[in-house]
Formats: structure tokens, sequence, C-alpha cells
């Protein structure tokens, strides 16, 4: 078994009991190898997640830095860039629950750099709103909170998603951007 099958392991148990409740010896048998042969690959179960949660940021970065970077109208962006989010989640889901949902369990010191790492994110799309607001695209006038109502949304997506339900991920995806970009309100048709 190699490191990113032994990770990928990692992330469906840790997924499915949740990191405090997920024993090395739960890890350990989920992929046949005894607990003393986990510990050659990590150190504790604090590195495991650590490792976990920067395997998702810099997958979820690679697929949303292409998208970023486009020479696009902002709302074009930030429409792409959703659904690129929530294929990845689609996807990914036990890793992208695991960073979504277990960060808090990191101890202080590995919680401070998985932060600055997940702040990076976070600006990415902050820009992108930005760019939407000095285009006069967007209406709101607070590039940080809009972009993390939108996070909100997007992340929370993982507690409720079923990939067998009436809603494909990329349906809900446009759903979800039509929703951000134009508003909830009924406009007057003339």
């Amino acid at each position: 078994m190699n490191k990113d099958q032994l990770l990928q392991a990692c992330a469906q148990v840790i997924s499915e009991k949740g990191f405090h409740a997920t024993s090395m010896q739960d890890i350990a048998e989920a992929v046949n190898l005894q607990k003393a042969s986990l510990y050659h690959h990590f150190t504790s179960k604090q590195e495991i997640l650590l490792v976990l949660l920067d395997q998702a940021l810099d997958l979820l970065t690679e697929r949303l830095d292409p998208i970023a970077r486009l020479d696009l109208p902002a709302d074009q962006k930030l429409r792409s860039m959703m659904r690129c989010f929530l294929e990845t989640l689609s996807e990914r889901k036990d890793l992208v629950a695991v960073l979504l949902l277990e960060y808090r369990s990191l101890n202080r010191e590995l919680l401070n750099k998985h932060v600055v790492r997940r702040d990076r994110l976070e600006r990415q799309w902050r820009k992108i709103v930005q760019q939407g607001i000095d285009d006069d695209l967007f209406c709101s006038t607070d590039a940080a909170l809009t972009t993390r109502a939108l996070l909100g949304v997007l992340n929370w997506t993982i507690t409720w998603y079923n990939p067998s339900g009436p809603l494909t991920i990329e349906e809900i995806a446009d759903h979800t951007a039509d929703l951000f970009l134009n508003g909830l309100m009924c406009r007057k048709r003339k």
C-alpha cells in the first residue's frame, strides 16, 4: 500500500467515525497494517490529520488556481470556481469532509500552521469577489463577509449532499451560483 492509499483510508475512517473517535488501531485495521507499522509512516494521529488537511487544501488550490487566473469577468470565474469546488467535494468526499469538519481537532500549534494555509485559499475567493465589486458586477460592499457567506454555503453542502439524490452536484452548483449571483428577490419583468 502506498502513502496515497494509506491517506485515503485514513480520510475514510476519520470521516466516518470522527477524529476523536478514531484510534490509530482503527486506521491500522482499515489498511491491514500492524499498529506499529502505521507509526513507521506517521508519528501521531495529529500528524495524519494535518497531512490530510494539507492534502485537501493542495487539491482545492490545484483545481481552483487555473480558474482564478482566467481572464474572465468575476461572475464567470466565481460560477466556475463554485462548480469546481462542489465537484471536488463530490469526488473526494471523505478528504473534503475531514478538511471542513475536523480541522478544529488539531492541537494549537498545528492548527496555527493549518489556518495560514486555509486563509490563503479564502483569499483566493475573496480576490474574485473583490474583482466583481471593483468592476461593479457585484453590489456587495464587504468582500470578506461575502466570501465567508459563500464558502459557508459551499462547505455546508458536505453535510447534506447525496450523490443518489434528485440533483447532480453540477445542478446544485449552478443553483447555488444563481442564488449568489442573481439573488433571491424576483425582479419585475418588462
